[in-house]
């Protein structure tokens, strides 16, 4: 498959997470609550990994490429390109969401009005810098383990897809309160860069411990595998 193609599943399928999950979470989370936003995310992966899966891997998630790269699933030239189109993709989701929002009488772009993740005063529930770089790098790191078997070459075909989706849906049932749960960069930049202030200021957080917990659950799979996958 040529790299273009990759590139376009790699945004259209970031863009549908990020507008799937952070719409849900500003446009309906006082209604469906913390169940119904962690459904949004999870249904947005599962969604998308059948819908172009086959075409570039179905990553949307910059910390999903850096663990399958660790995990010798994933060629490192194909990483920065692939990370790009990710970012481009959450842009593209949360510019669209703004102007979704905005045009709600009597908006305000404020600290949080598009789902931004943070931590300590920018926590949902007022979590420590701590909790959260413990909460981020073990949620990444297990989403990432899920990955790595339920698409290993003897795990059974066909069922990836929802084992990663229901995977996500469990991590944000536990980590929205401490911080509106990342476990994915491009996820965190969108809304960052159009809220900019706090969220702007802990961005580089939510890049740090994602991939942190990605590359050490691509070498722990590794480890456990013995040898390099087959490509």
């Amino acid at each position: 498959m040529e790299l273009s193609k990759k590139l376009g599943a790699e945004f259209f399928g970031t863009f549908w997470l990020v507008l799937g999950g952070t719409g849900t979470a500003v446009l309906a989370g006082g209604g469906v609550g913390t169940l119904g936003i962690s459904l949004a995310f999870g249904l947005t992966v599962l969604t998308m990994i059948y819908a172009v899966g086959s075409i570039s891997g179905g990553h949307f998630n910059p910390a999903v490429s850096f663990g399958l790269w660790a995990g010798g699933r994933f060629p490192g030239k194909d990483l920065l390109p692939y990370i790009i189109a990710q970012v481009i993709g959450a842009l593209a989701a949360s510019a669209v969401l703004y102007f979704i929002v905005s045009g709600k009488a009597g908006f305000e772009l404020t600290e949080g009005s598009l789902a931004s993740n943070g931590y300590g005063e920018h926590s949902p529930g007022g979590y420590s810098y701590m909790s959260g770089l413990i909460m981020e790098v073990i949620m990444t790191f297990m989403f990432l383990f899920i990955i790595l078997g339920a698409t290993h070459k003897n795990a059974p075909k066909g069922f990836a897809g929802i084992a990663i989706g229901l995977a996500l849906t469990l991590i944000h049932l536990i980590s929205i309160p401490a911080t509106n749960t990342s476990v994915n960069p491009a996820r965190s930049t969108g809304p960052a860069l159009f809220e900019g202030g706090i969220a702007l200021s802990q961005l580089w957080f939510f890049w740090v411990m994602p991939i942190l917990g990605a590359l050490l659950a691509g070498f722990v799979f590794k480890w456990f595998e013995g040898k390099k996958e087959a490509e």
